[in-house]
Parts: C-alpha cells; sequence; structure tokens
C-alpha cells in the first residue's frame, strides 16, 4: 500500500508520524508526504495534530484524523505505539525525541496532559535518531517518574547533551539537582512558573544555590486567570532579579495583552531595555491608530 502523511504542523516532528511510518515500513508499504495533488494516489492518508489551534480546514473527509489537535481521547493502536521511531522523514532532525514516563502527578486546570495520559508512570524510550546530536526529553514531569534515577544513568551513559522540556521546580532537591548536573545540557534547563497565585520565590532561590541562574529558563503562563496581570509582571521581574531567563506562554493568543506581554518579556533586547509599563502603552496607542500590536 502507498501510505500519505499530512503536514499540517511544519514546524513540529511528530512522533505519531515516525511511529505510523516504522509499522506501515515494516509491513512493506511506502510512506510518503501528502499533498492535494496527489491525494488520489495513495491508499490510506493520517493526519495528525497537537494543537486545537491548528487551521484543518483543507483536510480531505477520507483521511484518518487522531492527536490533541482533534481529539483529546484519541490514540495510537497498540500495535502502532509499540513501534520504533523512523526518524529518516525528517531528514533535517537533527536530535533525538524520547519519554521515560507518560503521564503527570499534577492535575492543573490547564493542561491535557492527566485527560489523554493519565498519572505518571515510566515507559521505556524509543531509538534514538542515528544523525541526532542532543537528546530531547519530553517527559511532562521527570522528576514524578518512580524510575527517574534510571533514566538519568540511561542519558548519561549515551554520553550526548540533553534538553529537558520541562523540570517541575518544586520536586528539586539537593540531590535531584547534583544529579541534573552531572549531565551535559544542550540550552537552558526548562522548569515552570505557570500559577501566578502561588509563590516560587523561596524555591527559586534554593535551586540556584546549586544550578548557575543563567542555565535555567522558565516558561511562565499567563492569562488563564484574568485579572491577575500584576502577578505576571511580579513572576517575570523576579525571574529578571535572580538572573532566570523568562519565557512567556500566552493562554490565549487572540488577547492583546496577552500577545504584548509575551513579545515583551521573549524578545530579549526590547525585555533588557524598556519597562512594561512604557511598551503596553504604546502598544495600545498604535493598537488605536489602527497600526497593529506588531509595529510596537
Amino acid at each position: 500500500m502507498k501510505i500519505g502523511i499530512i503536514d499540517i504542523e511544519p514546524k513540529i516532528f511528530n512522533t505519531a508520524y515516525m511511529q505510523l511510518a516504522r509499522y506501515h515500513k515494516d509491513r512493506g508499504d511506502s510512506v510518503e508526504w501528502w499533498s492535494p495533488l496527489t491525494h488520489r494516489q495513495f491508499d490510506v492518508v493520517y493526519c495528525s495534530s497537537l494543537f486545537t489551534y491548528t487551521d484543518k480546514s483543507q483536510i480531505p473527509s477520507d483521511v484518518i484524523c487522531g492527536g490533541t489537535g482533534f481529539d483529546i481521547t484519541s490514540l495510537l493502536s497498540k500495535a502502532i505505539e509499540t513501534c520504533e521511531m523512523d526518524y529518516s522523514i525528517y531528514p533535517e532532525c537533527d536530535h533525538s525525541i524520547v519519554w521515560f514516563s507518560r503521564g503527570c502527578n499534577r492535575n492543573c486546570p490547564w493542561c491535557v496532559v492527566p485527560g489523554k495520559e493519565g498519572w505518571i508512570h515510566a515507559v521505556e524510550p524509543k531509538n534514538l535518531n542515528p544523525n541526532g546530536k542532543y537528546i530531547t526529553v519530553q517527559d511532562n514531569n521527570f522528576f514524578a517518574n518512580p524510575n527517574w534515577e534510571k533514566a538519568i544513568r540511561q542519558l548519561r551513559k549515551k554520553g550526548q547533551p540533553v534538553d529537558f522540556q520541562g523540570i517541575d521546580a518544586r520536586t528539586l532537591t539537593i540531590y535531584r539537582c547534583e544529579q541534573l548536573l552531572t549531565l551535559k545540557h544542550h540550552k537552558q534547563i526548562k522548569i515552570a512558573w505557570d500559577n501566578p497565585k502561588e509563590n516560587l520565590e523561596p524555591k527559586l532561590r534554593e535551586i540556584i544555590r546549586y544550578i548557575k541562574p543563567w542555565r535555567l529558563m522558565c516558561y511562565v503562563l499567563i492569562g488563564y486567570w484574568y485579572g491577575l496581570e500584576d502577578a505576571d509582571l511580579y513572576r517575570v521581574e523576579t525571574l529578571r532579579r535572580l538572573g532566570i531567563d523568562p519565557f512567556v506562554m500566552a493562554f490565549d493568543k487572540t488577547d492583546l495583552y496577552q500577545r504584548a506581554f509575551a513579545r515583551w518579556v521573549n524578545h530579549k533586547a526590547i525585555f533588557k531595555k524598556v519597562k512594561w509599563e512604557d511598551y503596553y502603552s504604546r502598544v495600545r496607542e498604535q493598537e488605536t491608530a489602527g497600526c497593529g500590536w506588531k509595529q510596537s
């Protein structure tokens, strides 16, 4: 059979597609990227999406669709889920993507992980990218995994730099900080301060006694709770004072305040030189004048 896969999120290396490709190739099928012009040439076409906001209006009705962007309950079949990953469909991918655990022990109201993957549980990581230069660890809560020490040993044995996509700062102890520092790291270690009602400053001060602040990047979720703009600014300015690099994630990208605040923080040249009050005042003036916030 000739299998087609639709790339509607080209900035993402979709691991579901890698497993689909491995499954079908192992059965003698060919796997190619789909386009509207070649649609009728395929026997089966798949479309996977991670994000609900991705435009799906051009997907034909006879395509098999799955992923959180379509339905939070959609899962790969057991036969496909057990397959290794075929990195050859993404020749430009220069890293490996692994999970040592799935699910999470938290129940954050904005997060889909508990509903999709359930409670935290250990899994065996898939094969590495033969052309990979570093390893991206996608665990939702790495240190909540009961087998995290085994995972650290496996990563250390691989010898490649590691890119943790998210470490729960609240779980970090002296010992766990020390274990992180036994690894080579690709860019910064990523933590998060998502809840504006929670004061993480004491914990962050404890962490930077053992991990240099410049080695940390902290995600800051804004907009899930309305009316807490002062708390947003407090979190970002606290991170600045501590020397930790903040990165703002807007919950609602259609909201002017959230877009502007995220751009102010994430555009480091602006963040270093311009006060938030001055920046946002300019944004609102230009929005009122019809220039659009992107002109700020």
